[in-house]
């Protein structure tokens, strides 16, 4: 055993305790449905924030967003990080996290799924919800475990992938299981500072790496870089330094709308704002939350922004997904110092990756327990058998995602290129004018939704008859930022040519902004 290992599997321990103290720690205060799924609705500022930041970044975005577009695009890239912290946390806290807290709680809803059932008074709208959060968000969660598998077989080669999944897994299921949001709360605060640590002495090392030059050296650096005769991928230094993306602009763009705006409808990112207290939090929990999500966001995209000059414009033999773990080890693959620091950037992937699937898990276990089985059946369900029932498919997503992940079954794999704009886009038009408007009625809620899905649906059918299925995943993004855009004007024109029959019970609901 190396000492890289050695320090590793140090590391990995102490998390892993630290993981299980909080989970039973946080048993007590997850008895109830409301406590388990929502924190009783009473987590703090930087709780709250810490939680929606480290659900935001998984190792995915490490791992995949900025090798990739670090190396083709350049320091452009780091926009992609900017966008995210700016559009996809901070306006996202001041325009929904106030007015989500208070209709939640009025509406005594604690999923996104029982939030539509309630504000457009549609059971069935809170089935179709449940059904787009399981079919999308479950094969989601797969791909966080892809993003980590190849850093830690890079660590240990002689060790299984499907290994250190296992390992993810079981982690995450213990304490996500007997502590609830409570405990993935708690557990993110600590994620988070680990990331956020883990991402300075990331940027301090590769800065400093020979190739680099230093902060002064890296543009002239990167400016002066030719791509080697075989390379893939070539590209110029004029490009790489190109502040703007130089051809690769109008991708840029695309990238920055889906990342940022997507967090506006996904219900695990909006979960956050039912759970925080007050509004004090919430003023606190938007200016933590956008600080976490510059550094860790804009830090990702600036490593990945140096790795052709870290690999000397080598792309790696496992391809664009093994750039940040070959760049990992060319910098800290040497000295009792390196060793550390790597073990340190080990445990900031493994909490990025596990503090989003325990999000996603969450959410689709809620969406099934909570929200599907009780509307199909005839007879209701005590939340004693619900919170139950909760906690059993927690465990059976967990493994439902883990299977996924180790089988590459491909149309697992093609959900996965579509999930987050699919549900983004049938979910952001219904909830954002529910919130907002009076007028929105029932049918206009469901045009959204279904206009949402089959924007996508209808631009990969043709793209696939067209062309083939490839190339429609290849357009995912764009297809992801259309059905948003779609939904966000098809919800408000249906509503205002389509009759509102329950304008006294609306009333009541929106009297929850002049509460205190």
């Amino acid at each position: 055993m190396t000492k890289t290992q050695l320090f590793t599997i140090i590391a990995l321990c102490v998390y892993a305790v630290a993981m299980a103290l909080i989970g039973c720690f946080s048993y007590g205060k997850s008895k109830t449905l409301d406590g388990f799924l929502i924190g009783g609705r009473n987590i703090g500022a930087w709780v709250t924030a810490f939680a929606y930041g480290t659900t935001y970044f998984s190792a995915v975005v490490f791992v995949g967003y900025a090798g990739q577009h670090g190396w083709n695009i350049g320091v452009g890239s780091i926009w992609i990080g900017i966008g995210n912290a700016v559009l996809g946390c901070l306006l996202s806290w001041l325009l929904f996290a106030n007015r989500t807290r208070k209709m939640t709680k009025k509406l005594s809803a604690k999923t996104m799924p029982e939030y539509f059932e309630k504000r457009y008074d549609s059971k069935g709208m809170k089935i179709f919800a449940s059904i787009v959060i399981f079919i999308f968000l479950v094969p989601y969660s797969a791909a966080v475990y892809k993003g980590l598998g190849s850093l830690f077989s890079a660590v240990f080669p002689g060790v299984q992938t499907w290994v250190w999944m296992l390992i993810i897994a079981c982690l995450t299921a213990v304490y996500l299981v007997a502590g609830g949001y409570v405990a993935t709360a708690y557990t993110d605060l600590i994620q988070g500072i680990v990331m956020i640590v883990g991402v300075v002495c990331l940027i301090f090392a590769v800065m400093n790496h020979e190739n680099v030059g230093g902060i002064e050296g890296f543009l002239e650096n990167l400016r002066a870089f030719e791509s080697l005769p075989n390379d893939p991928n070539p590209t110029t230094g004029a490009q790489l330094t190109n502040i703007f993306g130089g051809s690769s602009f109008k991708f840029l763009c695309v990238n920055i709308m889906l990342t940022s705006f997507g967090t506006w409808g996904l219900p695990q990112m909006i979960g956050k704002f039912y759970a925080v207290k007050d509004t004090a939090a919430i003023k606190r929990g938007t200016i933590i939350s956008t600080a976490f999500c510059l550094i860790i966001g804009c830090g990702a995209y600036l490593i990945g922004s140096t790795s052709r000059l870290v690999l000397g414009g080598q792309l790696p033999e496992g391809g664009i997904d093994s750039v940040i773990p070959a760049v990992l080890m060319e910098v800290l693959g040497g000295g009792t110092l390196g060793m550390i620091l790597l073990a340190v950037i080990m445990i900031l992937l493994l909490s990025a990756s596990m503090s989003t699937l325990e999000a996603v898990v969450l959410t689709s276990a809620s969406a099934v327990a909570v929200d599907l089985i009780p509307s199909i059946r005839k007879k209701s369900i005590k939340p004693e058998t619900q919170m139950v029932l909760t906690r059993v498919l927690c465990l059976v997503f967990v493994a439902c995602s883990f299977i996924f992940a180790t089988q590459n079954i491909p149309i697992i794999v093609s959900l996965m290129s579509f999930s987050w704009g699919v549900v983004s886009g049938c979910f952001i038009g219904p909830y954002i004018w529910g919130l907002f408007s009076k007028k929105i009625t029932k049918i206009g809620a469901y045009a959204g939704m279904i206009a949402g899905l089959l924007t996508v649906g209808g631009a990969t059918l043709y793209i696939t008859l067209t062309s083939d299925f490839a190339a429609a995943a290849a357009k995912s993004p764009e297809m992801g930022v259309c059905a948003m855009a779609v939904s966000l004007v098809v919800v408000p024109v249906v509503s205002a040519i389509t009759k509102k029959k329950d304008a006294k019970r609306v009333e009541e609901i929106f009297e929850c902004y002049k509460e205190a």
